[in-house]
């Protein structure tokens, strides 16, 4: 008696089904990973916004952080962005 591989006992709609079963898991991980990016990119941004308002400017805070002045800029902005969503999304407790 032979063992046979499992992949020869399925059906071919059974392998390309677990195939697209894999690659959606694989999708949905690499989904979940950018909105974790995402959400630390923020989090930095903020982060910035507040040294840039210690150190009073962005050069200040550039060389505070050791950071070039364009990525300050582009948190700043990534800041910026994020605080006009927040202010753009229905308040929940409005009643709307």
């Amino acid at each position: 008696m032979s063992v046979q591989n499992s992949d020869r006992t399925l059906s071919r709609k059974q392998r390309l089904q677990e195939k697209q079963r894999r690659q959606l898991a694989v999708v949905d991980t690499v989904n979940k990973a950018e909105a974790k990016v995402r959400k630390a990119e923020i989090e930095l941004a903020v982060a910035v916004t507040e040294a840039v308002q210690v150190f009073g400017d962005e050069h200040a805070a550039s060389e505070g952080l050791d950071m070039p002045v364009e990525a300050i800029r582009r948190f700043l902005g990534m800041a910026r962005d994020e605080a006009a969503d927040a202010d753009d999304a229905p308040d929940a407790s409005d009643g709307s």
